[in-house]
């Protein structure tokens, strides 16, 4: 039966370590000499030669000199030739907006409100009107009878139990009871 390397027991020592058999253990220097040795040589290859890469021939000499590539008139001739026969661009934009209109966003109009519920208006104002009706009082130094006082604070303490007593008790988006992911 044959032994490899990854077959060996722990306590047992490698085939490089100092406790094996000479003529299984690798002369480490020896290796390492020869490494060092031939270090940068490059080996023979068989048939060598390169065979010459064809260049290919220069095209036919421009027909204008070369000093009127750099003449200004020459240059802008080239350019308006070049704009007359260069098609419009098709943008595929079949609008009557102008450059000015760029980059002006206009929202389409909103769906207007839901219409509410009388009960639930009335509490609306008395939570947000009861309050805003006593600060005004504050400001201008108006004193109100304590019948109207009593109305204003049954107004809102009403309004927001009201509120809170027909709050939905689910949630529309609600998962039906998902807990999340479970681990």
């Amino acid at each position: 039966m044959t032994r490899h390397p990854d077959d060996r027991t722990p306590e047992e020592p490698t085939g490089a370590s100092e406790g094996a058999e000479p003529g299984r253990r690798l002369d480490e220097d020896a290796a390492w000499a020869e490494i060092v040795a031939h270090y940068g040589e490059r080996p023979e290859m068989g048939n060598t030669a390169v065979e010459p890469v064809e260049t290919p021939e220069p095209g036919p000499a421009p027909s204008e000199p070369v000093e009127s590539l750099f003449d200004r008139t020459y240059l802008d001739a080239q350019l308006e030739r070049a704009a007359r026969e260069t098609p419009e661009p098709d943008t595929g934009l079949n609008s009557e907006a102008s450059w000015d209109d760029e980059g002006h966003f206009v929202p389409p109009t909103p769906p207007p409100l839901p219409a509410l519920d009388p009960r639930r208006k009335a509490a609306w104002i008395g939570l947000f009107g009861s309050p805003a009706l006593m600060l005004l009082g504050i400001v201008l130094g108006w004193s109100y009878p304590s019948w109207i006082s009593f109305l204003l604070v049954s107004g809102f303490v009403g309004g927001f139990g009201y509120l809170v007593a027909t709050m939905p008790r689910t949630r529309g988006d609600d998962w039906s009871g998902d807990d999340g992911a479970v681990v």
